[in-house]
């Protein structure tokens, strides 16, 4: 008993320290102007798209971007238009749980979805996440040990649990902190990508 009461307090304290964290990552990005996220989402597609793991991509899992997140609509196109398979996360209310769906035009295939973010239409079929190259993972803040932070669901982790390919967070640089907690269930990402920097995320040995 007084080992679980210890356990959940644990949890709690790291619950509390992601939720500090979130509102002081949020505060960095507030009234950030549409002129300027769309001059440092430019920087951070341009520098993605010299990267060896975008180029060798042949399957990648794009995100749909909130007003606070990093724009790559046009590296979207651009894989479309280079053959490249691009898939977009769709809520699943069966499983309660995200999927990978593949479109082949952004503005024919999406809508907005279950929480108003556009995802796949229900005509876009599933891919299998095993077979996805790169995976761009949005979020609220990331440390270069390659820990994320989310908006508190878990629904990426999970998303990103059942997949094999390289997952590369995608961050202004302002969302980079000193240090993330990690619970057991929190997936690591292999780089992350900033407007200014690619950071590769060292290999950890196997336990």
């Amino acid at each position: 008993m007084n080992l679980a009461g210890k356990d959940m307090t644990g949890a709690a304290a790291v619950s509390q320290v992601k939720g500090c964290l979130r509102k002081d990552l949020r505060n960095r990005l507030r009234g950030m102007a549409p002129a300027w996220r769309e001059e440092v989402s430019a920087s951070a597609r341009a520098l993605l798209a010299r990267q060896a793991v975008w180029r060798e991509a042949k399957a990648i899992l794009f995100y749909a971007a909130l007003p606070d997140e990093i724009d790559l609509g046009a590296l979207l196109e651009q894989a479309l238009a280079e053959g490249k398979t691009v898939a977009l996360p769709r809520f699943s209310a069966k499983t309660q749980a995200y999927e990978a769906c593949q479109v082949y035009n952004y503005a024919r295939d999406c809508a907005p979805g279950n929480f108003g973010i556009p995802e796949p239409t229900a005509r876009c079929p599933t891919f299998p996440l095993n077979r996805l190259d790169l995976a761009l993972v949005p979020g609220v803040g990331f440390d270069t040990a390659g820990h994320r932070l989310g908006r508190g669901k878990g629904y990426y982790d999970r998303l990103l649990a059942n997949m094999s390919g390289t997952r590369c967070g995608v961050a202004f640089d302002e969302q980079i902190a000193t240090e993330i907690p990690a619970e057991p269930h929190d997936i690591t990402l292999d780089c992350i990508i900033t407007p200014t920097q690619w950071l590769e995320i060292p290999a950890r040995p196997p336990i």
